[in-house]
């Protein structure tokens, strides 16, 4: 049973997990919406929110931004972060999975996940 277990394992030793997880990230910040396979979908969901969630709290903690900077791969798609997380009023709920379709190749569920725009 896999009671109280949250880290989504998507079939990859932890060095590759985490470095797909920062590439999703680093795309979803920098083009604003990333298609994909609905595992990888909630994997990617949970870390950029836990992300907003941590720098929104502290927007003048320097830590903050440093964990935020230090996951996401490239300067501009950090930028565009930051940019992102201080427009927006937002208490939670920053992103959204739609779902698209079965892929042709292997009949894998396809999930666009996109950032929600500013309120």
């Amino acid at each position: 049973m896999r009671h109280r277990v949250k880290k989504h394992i998507l079939n990859r030793p932890a060095d590759q997990r985490k470095a797909l997880v920062r590439n999703l990230v680093t795309s979803l910040f920098l083009y604003g919406k990333v298609k994909t396979t609905e595992s990888k979908a909630r994997a990617l969901k949970s870390e950029a929110e836990k992300l907003i969630t941590a720098v929104k709290r502290q927007p003048e903690d320097r830590n903050a931004i440093r964990m935020l900077t230090k996951t996401i791969f490239t300067e501009e798609a950090s930028k565009k972060a930051l940019a992102y997380i201080k427009g927006t009023e937002k208490i939670s709920g920053y992103t959204r999975a739609t779902k698209l379709g079965y892929r042709a190749g292997d009949n894998a569920l396809l999930v666009q996940v996109e950032l929600l725009p500013h309120s």
